[in-house]
């Protein structure tokens, strides 16, 4: 794996930001919009993987990243039962609800996997280096 300098880089951070900006979308074009308590706590929770994925990366040390990657995925789990709600609620249909399942599911395996990496990893962070 090439040495990535900046969390912008990270596939991860960028499929996390894709789904915060649908997540979003959805609140500015929907009745979501006036339902404030689920608005900004799917916002918040969508908007979370990616932050903790840029918080973990920043703190230059492979434990603390790994901490934070476990915080974003538990984030994805989180935006993925708002979603239902949000179906629930009538405010998308079914083919929206299961293509943001299928992009939050496909996103808690890609931060998966990238924790398993990490802990095989000697890499320590650049706060461990001489």
């Amino acid at each position: 794996m090439a040495t990535v300098k900046r969390f912008e880089d990270l596939q991860i951070w960028q499929e996390a930001r894709i789904l915060a900006k649908e997540v979003v979308h959805i609140v500015q074009t929907t009745g979501l919009k006036d339902n404030y308590k689920l608005k900004d706590q799917i916002v918040g929770s969508s908007g979370s993987i990616m932050d903790n994925i840029a918080e973990g990366f920043e703190r230059n040390g492979n434990l603390e990243f790994r901490q934070f990657l476990s915080i974003a995925k538990a984030s994805a789990g989180e935006t993925r039962s708002q979603l239902y709600r949000v179906f629930d609620w009538g405010y998308i249909d079914e083919r929206q609800l299961n293509t943001l399942i299928d992009k939050s599911e496909a996103l808690s395996k890609q931060i998966s996997g990238f924790i398993a990496y990490l802990n095989k990893s000697d890499l320590k962070g650049t706060k461990f280096q001489s």
